[in-house]
């Protein structure tokens, strides 16, 4: 008999599931202390939670009962979910029960916002009949921009044109045929979007990238009186910045359901400005979609539980434990590869990729090292989890298509990865070794052969090779307090004064001001800075 432990609100229809299915057990109990939730674990085969439950390192290491984790929702932020994964608990997740009930909120949002639903509403309770201060503007006709073109997105999009509205998009995944085919105009540069549209609405995942996408410079850059929509996550647009151009006349309005604090505390600005419509995180607040996530949480928990089957998975794949301590360095490696050229390729349309093994990589697992690659290739850019299990077919879904080749000769490496992206200005590509089990190592760029370290802070820039360059480099760097750890060299011919390219592993992070100050140089041709995992890091997508 499998234990099924559920500490959360979860819908009835789940719940019947469950109690239905031979062999499972439903404990179904909240827990106060972190000590009663131990208690609880050690009990149990399995958990599902929502959001009022957090899964801490702390409640997990030690317990060799749990076997899985299933979220009833889409965020896992409240699980750790490295040590879920140490301790070898699969974590999954229901990202598809949500989507209509976040796009729904959206279209909703916006249309409120336009035409000043909420304060008309309040004003007509206070007994007033005050029609001139709330004319709005209608939708038809006006053009859209959504950021992040995953489930939600699209499903905003159809709901928009279904208002007839003019709909663009940014997303550097969706192919430009899938673009076409669903009547929205597809944009690989922000910058050259945001100033077209009337409205804009985020659909994107808070990473390091997206955290402050829509800031004060790109409000500058918007129409006077464009309007905004946030019910993705709190932090894509800057709060104070969005509370700045409010005031200042520059943009209309704005309609938010999610918040860099939550709940919001007595300081935060938005809230109290009347131009502005707040909700407290609705988007997943219908009967249907809690009824539609607690059905997929009970679905994937008796699978796994009673068939062994594996689903939506966000922190492991289906193979042996021993098998996986074989081909770990090489995951590690193709995720790495995935990660650089998705950060060197910022702003460019990715059309394909493809990924090359030669030597003792050929007898690991294709398809997983693969969706490694695909993996570190496409995870800032998604509104969802994507992951060793699942980059496949997420890649597929927005035309992307991933090519695997191999060649068993070694030549130069016993082992050899080359990742290959192809965009608008051409092919990037990057090849990968390993020395030993766990040194990682970048041995070519493009044209250039070189020997750099594939982790951490790495500082790239092309330049002419010329006498005094890496001094000057050196030197800018050495004035901010930036300390090199490590630096790698190449050139596209033997002979000095040539096209080169340098790779400067760094102890931090210089600031703007800094790469700015190094790009002013006359000599430097371009810099990109790459942030990889430290070396070893635990890398829970891989379920490694």
């Amino acid at each position: 008999m499998f234990r099924v432990l559920i500490t959360d609100n979860l819908s009835k229809a789940g719940l019947q599931i469950l109690e239905q299915t031979p062999g499972i057990e439903v404990v179904n109990k909240s827990v106060g202390s972190l000590e009663e939730l131990r208690k609880e674990l050690s009990q149990a085969d399995g958990i599902i939670v929502r959001s009022a439950t957090k899964l801490p390192a702390a409640a997990l290491e030690g317990q060799t009962r749990l076997k899985v984790i299933v979220r009833a929702g889409v965020g896992v932020d409240t699980i750790d979910l490295a040590a879920a994964t140490r301790q070898g608990i699969i974590v999954m997740n229901t990202p598809a029960g949500n989507t209509t009930s976040t796009a729904e909120l959206t279209v909703a949002m916006l249309m409120a916002m336009a035409r000043h639903i909420g304060p008309a509403s309040q004003s007509v309770r206070e007994g007033k009949w005050d029609r001139k201060s709330y004319t709005g503007v209608q939708l038809a006709g006006k053009t859209i921009a959504i950021i992040g073109l995953g489930r939600i997105g699209l499903s905003v999009a159809k709901r928009a044109q279904g208002l007839e509205m003019k709909v663009m998009g940014y997303d550097p995944f969706l192919s430009n045929e899938r673009a076409a085919e669903l009547g929205i105009e597809l944009y690989r540069d922000i910058d050259q979007m945001i100033p077209k549209c009337d409205f804009l609405t985020v659909h994107t995942p808070a990473t390091p990238e997206t955290l402050g996408m829509i800031n004060a410079a790109r409000l500058a850059s918007m129409k006077k009186g464009v309007r905004l929509v946030n019910c993705a996550r709190g932090g894509i647009i800057d709060e104070n910045a969005l509370a700045d151009a409010i005031e200042s006349g520059h943009v209309a309005g704005a309609a938010v359901d999610v918040y860099t604090n939550e709940p919001i505390k007595p300081e935060d600005r938005l809230p109290k400005l009347k131009q502005v419509l707040c909700t407290p995180h609705l988007g997943a607040s219908t009967d249907e979609a809690q009824e539609q996530v607690a059905i997929e949480a009970a679905e994937l928990i008796t699978a796994f539980l009673v068939r062994n089957e594996i689903s939506s998975a966000v922190n492991m794949t289906s193979i042996s434990s021993s098998e996986m301590q074989l081909v770990k360095p090489y995951l590690d490696l193709s995720y790495r590869l995935g990660l650089l050229l998705a950060q060197l390729s910022q702003g460019k349309a990715i059309r394909g990729a493809k990924i090359q093994l030669r030597g003792e990589a050929t007898a690991k697992p294709v398809k997983l090292l693969s969706n490694a690659f695909t993996t570190g290739l496409m995870e800032a850019a998604l509104d969802s989890g994507v992951n060793i299990v699942n980059a496949e077919v997420v890649a597929k879904d927005r035309g992307l298509n991933i090519a695997t080749s191999t060649e068993a000769k070694a030549g130069a490496f016993s082992t050899l990865v080359t990742a290959t992206i192809l965009t608008d200005d051409g092919e990037l590509s990057a090849s990968g070794t390993m020395f030993g089990t766990e040194f990682l190592r970048l041995v070519k760029l493009d044209n250039y052969q070189m020997d750099a370290y594939l982790d951490g802070l790495m500082f790239v820039y092309r330049h002419r090779d010329v006498p005094g360059l890496i001094g000057a480099i050196g030197t800018a760097l050495g004035k901010h307090n930036i300390n090199i750890s490590c630096m790698a060299l190449g050139r596209e011919q033997s002979a000095p004064g040539g096209k080169s390219i340098a790779i400067l592993n760094l102890d931090n992070e210089p600031s703007a001001a800094v790469i700015a100050e190094i790009q002013a140089h006359p000599d430097v041709t371009g810099v990109q800075l790459v942030k990889l995992p430290k070396a070893g890091a635990s890398l829970p997508q891989l379920g490694i």
